[in-house]
């Protein structure tokens, strides 16, 4: 019995090596290649497909120096504001998370930087398990090593949830505002980095309550971001 437990154990560790050697192999790719498709796209095309096979994600990558500085100032005011100066994970940020949940009594806040939403968007699915967070960690720990900063934060915009089958800075833009990602306003990058939290509920409900008050708090904040 042990020696079968130790070959269960010895396969398991080697699907795991495996596993995140096949990560890092496409981290790699990416410092000068695009990613075609992360698996949260894959995911929700997937699910939009169940009810008509015909569906098509809304995706268009485009440069970093495409996208407006107006949405790049939101996010990072809205997602992590100390994305520039931190390795991966804002410790202080997952503090406080902690703290709000237990006061709350139930999981109300992530403390999630940038790096590691991109890890779950490119690797992981969306469901929540034990598993999912450290290999959520492991991915972030390698994207932050391999990856710059700007480099990272690129992918990011090019690949994140903003609606039902909308992906990216450049779909979000001409989906919600009829414009490119390069033309966006203040107060439309500050609307579309409010929506990211819950982004197909946005898309279904745009006139949600407290949606115009993030609005404005990530407007005001914008002035003081630090971009990669």
């Amino acid at each position: 019995m042990t020696r079968i437990l130790l070959k269960i154990l010895a396969a398991l560790v080697a699907a795991f090596l495996l596993y995140n050697l096949w990560v890092l192999g496409h981290i790699v790719y990416w410092r000068d290649h695009n990613p075609g498709a992360s698996s949260f796209m894959n995911e929700q095309l997937a699910r939009l497909q169940q009810d008509d096979p015909e569906a098509e994600l809304r995706h268009k990558w485009v440069p970093y120096d495409k996208i407006s500085p107006n949405l790049k100032r939101a996010l990072i005011a809205s997602e992590d504001a100390k994305f520039v100066d931190h390795e991966g994970f804002d410790w202080d940020g997952i503090e406080a998370a902690f703290e709000k949940n237990l006061q709350k009594g139930k999981i109300v806040a992530g403390g999630s930087t940038i790096s590691q939403q991109l890890a779950k968007n490119l690797f992981l699915s969306s469901g929540k398990t034990p598993w999912r967070k450290l290999e959520e960690a492991l991915i972030t720990v390698m994207l932050e090593s391999v990856l710059d900063k700007r480099r990272i934060y690129e992918i990011y915009l090019n690949v994140i949830e903003w609606g039902n089958g909308v992906f990216g800075a450049e779909a979000a833009s001409r989906y919600y505002f009829r414009t490119g990602a390069s033309r966006l306003s203040s107060s439309q990058a500050a609307k579309l980095a409010a929506m990211v939290p819950n982004p197909r509920y946005y898309d279904e409900h745009r006139g949600a309550p407290g949606l115009a008050r993030k609005t404005r708090i990530i407007q005001r904040r914008m002035g003081y971001v630090e971009l990669p």
